[in-house]
């Protein structure tokens, strides 16, 4: 089966929209946002756009667009719009399907669904991707914890910032899972400096076993 991981973050503003770029990029896939938050500005998938270097559509469009930068149900009542689990099917493609994404686990889709529990719909592995600064350790072992209580398969964490050796180590320990790799804060982010951080960082074979 074509290999499909899902990329999510202990937190908004981790920078797994950067990560699901270079991922994308780095396994030549496809890539898929299934609900954007926030109109205004460049869209996740857009940002992907910009910095994977996938060729003209590998980017899907998005099955839910909401106008305000808010929480998916909050965004998408305002909006006048109930988001359905039933819709968000993952596609099927010919390659690597990186999904990502919104916000952290436990952000409400509607008022009685969480991504959290279309993940476990999904059953597809995932890539928890955890800041390296300080208040990591909670955030990332409570996130664990939820993925394993739905018995969700996690692939690995992937670090993003700056090098801090004991944290990392202490994720890995107590949470009993890979650090898959780490993505440093690049400045300045362009595609190629992107792509040169993902193959310094990650192994192609770590992160496809995750499966």
């Amino acid at each position: 089966m074509t290999l499909r991981l899902v990329i999510t973050g202990t937190d908004t503003g981790i920078g797994k929209t950067v990560f699901s770029a270079g991922l994308a990029g780095l396994l030549d896939g496809f890539y898929w946002k299934p609900v954007q938050s926030g109109l205004d500005g460049e869209t996740d998938s857009e940002i992907v756009g910009r910095l994977a270097g996938l060729p003209m559509g590998r980017v899907l469009p998005e099955v839910y667009r909401l106008r305000k930068p808010l929480s998916p149900h909050r965004s998408a009542e305002i909006d006048g719009v109930s988001i359905e689990a039933a819709d968000l099917s993952v596609p099927c493609v010919p390659a690597p399907l990186i999904i990502e994404g919104a916000g952290g686990l436990m952000v409400p889709l509607n008022r009685r669904t969480s991504f959290i529990d279309i993940f476990a719909q999904w059953r597809l592995p995932v890539i928890l991707c955890a800041r390296t600064a300080l208040g990591t350790i909670n955030h990332t072992l409570l996130s664990i914890e939820a993925l394993r209580a739905r018995s969700i398969p996690l692939a690995g964490i992937a670090f993003i910032g700056d090098e801090m050796a004991d944290t990392q180590q202490t994720i890995v320990e107590f949470g009993g899972v890979p650090q898959l790799g780490r993505l440093p804060h690049l400045d300045p982010l362009t595609d190629k400096t992107l792509r040169d951080a993902m193959i310094a960082g990650f192994g192609f074979a770590s992160i496809a076993g995750g499966e």
